[in-house]
């Protein structure tokens, strides 16, 4: 689910709006009857095939595809389901839609920086140990690493710093509803890891998390 304080990550606010405009082929939505079910997107990006030289989470993979040329993978940025219809596979469709769009456009993989579902509830558990919890069948505890798991995807590496966002310290009390009364570190609603508040310099940083993971795409 979507969060306040999600709308305003800088790479999102510097690149978010060019999306449809340079890169349209690798954006879609998923419509039904004239009701949007889930959307997607993507980017083209340069990757070498090693794990040092991954983007830099969904910040990274941003800046790459904009600033850089030589794209050789596709790199997803974001699936979205509304609240109402989550529940009823919508994501492993779109997941479907832009695993064919790296087709259609000659890319051997898709590369994920995923955001674990269920992380929020964990935010003090460092990413590295959350992407390698699994339940009793043997597959990943987070469903949402655990529906590209199920489409042949594999945990290349946690990520701990993929989205940043900052802001004052009243833009994060209206962000989270809470308040901040002294410098430190909070858990927030929703938040995969925690913001780190520094009243003294009005600045709150927060580090989203996420996993990276690999789809070899098949012919």
């Amino acid at each position: 689910m979507a969060t306040e304080f999600d709308r305003h990550g800088e790479t999102h606010l510097r690149y978010g709006a060019r999306l449809a405009e340079e890169f349209p082929d690798f954006q879609f939505v998923i419509e039904e009857d004239g009701e949007r079910l889930a959307h997607g997107h993507s980017l083209p990006v340069r990757w070498d095939g090693t794990l040092d030289d991954l983007p830099r989470g969904i910040d990274g993979a941003f800046e790459r595809a904009f600033e850089e040329g030589g794209a050789n993978v596709l790199c997803a940025v974001g699936i979205g389901v509304p609240q109402a219809l989550r529940g009823r596979q919508h994501s492993g469709r779109a997941l479907e839609r832009m695993l064919q769009i790296a087709r259609t456009h000659g890319f051997p993989r898709l590369i994920a920086p995923v955001k674990p579902t269920l992380k929020h509830r964990y935010p003090i558990t460092p990413v590295e140990r959350y992407a390698l919890w699994r339940r009793d069948d043997g597959l990943p505890f987070d469903p949402w690493v655990r529906t590209h798991a199920r489409f042949g995807a594999e945990i290349l590496k946690a990520e701990r710093q993929s989205v940043l966002v900052r802001g004052t310290v009243t833009e994060w009390e209206e962000w989270t509803g809470m308040a901040f009364p002294e410098s430190g570190d909070y858990v927030i609603p929703e938040g995969l890891a925690t913001v780190e508040i520094d009243r003294m310099h009005d600045l709150g940083v927060y580090w989203e998390p996420n996993v990276w993971m690999l789809h070899e795409v098949a012919p």
